[in-house]
């Protein structure tokens, strides 16, 4: 019968996972590299013996066995830390972390305003920001609550439609000032554009534009938002940005308004669990309330 290894061992185990050697897991963890050496022969031992890594010139490689525990052990990790956070709270005071997930530029350029506010109002609740264009799954508890730029399709969530927001083609003054003002969207194709590298639009978007819309069409191509605003910042090219991001800053211009809009959708959504948790639905009214300002902005 194999005996539950430590949760101190598997969380040298994923830290090995994840960073390839032993020094690397060590410095993750703050503890010395021979501890982590240590952990993995534990858990070996206590698996059976069967070995979890081998070495190889680019580092420690995972052995199919180490693939295979990989998503429980990270299934732990994640259940290890909505435990902690849970327990952070205090029942008579508002106090205690909360794990909040949103995309890349919404947690760059939107929510650091709404998040010192109630750090303000709350100053003993903490927060781990995910700023990840991947859905966390909130079921399984990655996350407390996610901001989200599409309806949420997952049962067992409380959820909120704040709005939309309308996302439209931009170009910096200095930009058009060299190289013209697309009269059309066939225009675009003689302009520098920034565009996706990876990840594709949702269709809705694509279907504004009358032709085939390919990576190929953009000068310069990255599915990071924020990297794509600050090009646009820059005087790059030509890209869509959220209006109310871009009417932040008088050289960012609108174009083609009556040609091209698409509209993102904006929900604050959570465990129906967390309802009644003080702190988690506090935080949750708050960006509701916030991100409304932020859609009534333009």
């Amino acid at each position: 019968m194999v005996s539950a290894p430590d949760w101190d061992l598997w969380r040298s185990f994923l830290a090995v996972m994840e960073t390839g050697s032993l020094s690397g897991a060590g410095r993750s963890l703050g503890i010395a590299q021979p501890t982590v050496g240590r952990h993995i022969e534990a858990l070996e031992a206590a698996l059976g013996g069967a070995p979890l890594f081998t070495r190889s010139p680019g580092g420690l490689r995972p052995t199919r066995a180490a693939q295979a525990l990989a998503p429980h052990a990270k299934a732990m990790a994640t259940a290890a830390d909505t435990l902690v956070r849970t327990a952070s709270g205090d029942v008579d005071e508002v106090r205690g972390s909360v794990r909040l997930t949103a995309s890349e530029i919404a947690a760059a350029a939107i929510l650091p305003s709404i998040l010192t506010d109630f750090r303000e109002t709350w100053p003993l609740v903490d927060f781990e920001l995910v700023a990840s264009n991947r859905l966390e799954d909130l079921l399984r508890r990655d996350a407390d609550i996610a901001v989200r730029m599409a309806r949420p399709v997952q049962d067992a969530l409380f959820a909120r439609r704040v709005g939309s927001i309308p996302l439209v083609f931009h170009a910096h003054r200095a930009y058009l000032q060299k190289h013209g003002v697309p009269q059309s969207i066939d225009d675009l194709r003689a302009h520098t554009l920034i565009g996706f590298d990876r990840i594709r639009p949702v269709p809705a978007a694509l279907a504004k534009v009358d032709f085939e819309v390919t990576s190929d069409l953009f000068a310069l191509r990255t599915d990071s938002e924020t990297t794509q605003l600050a090009m646009l910042r820059a005087g790059f090219g030509i890209c869509a940005c959220q209006r109310q991001i871009a009417a932040r800053d008088p050289n960012l211009v609108p174009i083609l308004e009556d040609r091209f809009g698409f509209d993102l959708e904006v929900w604050v959504v959570m465990h129906e669990d967390l309802k009644t948790d003080r702190r988690m639905r506090l935080l949750f009214d708050h960006l509701v309330a916030g991100l409304k300002a932020y859609v009534a902005e333009v």
